[in-house]
């Protein structure tokens, strides 16, 4: 998959970023904004939604892939991660979500100081995938 163009990656970041504005963290105070790109170019956002018992709350990039699931969008090209207090990757539980849509999404997020775009298989490399399933 081709790298994003300059526009795309504003474009998704600056969707990540708004959506932080429904962030539920009552317990952490920390919100995370997503964004996903579908293949078509339509965007979906997410955010964090945390619950009293942590293990139930979900993450952003979840949240945005399961919106865009919901309306019948399993093709996507990249996805936004996106939080106010600074560096952020998707957690390996994500990792492992967005793999399951394909090995070359594009991933963008901020660390030290800088904006990365990587493939899912580079932060996820080994994943387990439905090849596994039908060994």
């Amino acid at each position: 998959m081709p790298a994003l163009t300059h526009e795309q990656q504003t474009q998704l970041m600056a969707a990540a970023k708004a959506s932080i504005r429904h962030a539920y963290m009552p317990y952490s105070n920390y919100s995370v904004g997503a964004a996903v790109l579908t293949s078509d170019g339509q965007i979906f956002s997410g955010i964090n939604i945390e619950n009293a018992a942590y293990p139930a709350g979900t993450c952003a990039e979840r949240v945005a892939l399961g919106n865009a699931i919901s309306q019948g969008h399993t093709q996507f090209n990249a996805i936004a991660v996106f939080s106010p207090k600074g560096e952020i990757s998707p957690c390996g539980i994500c990792r492992q979500f967005i793999s399951e849509f394909g090995p070359d999404i594009q991933i963008l997020f901020h660390w030290q100081g800088q904006l990365q775009q990587v493939a899912i298989k580079e932060l996820l490399p080994f994943s387990f995938s439905k090849t596994q399933l039908n060994a």
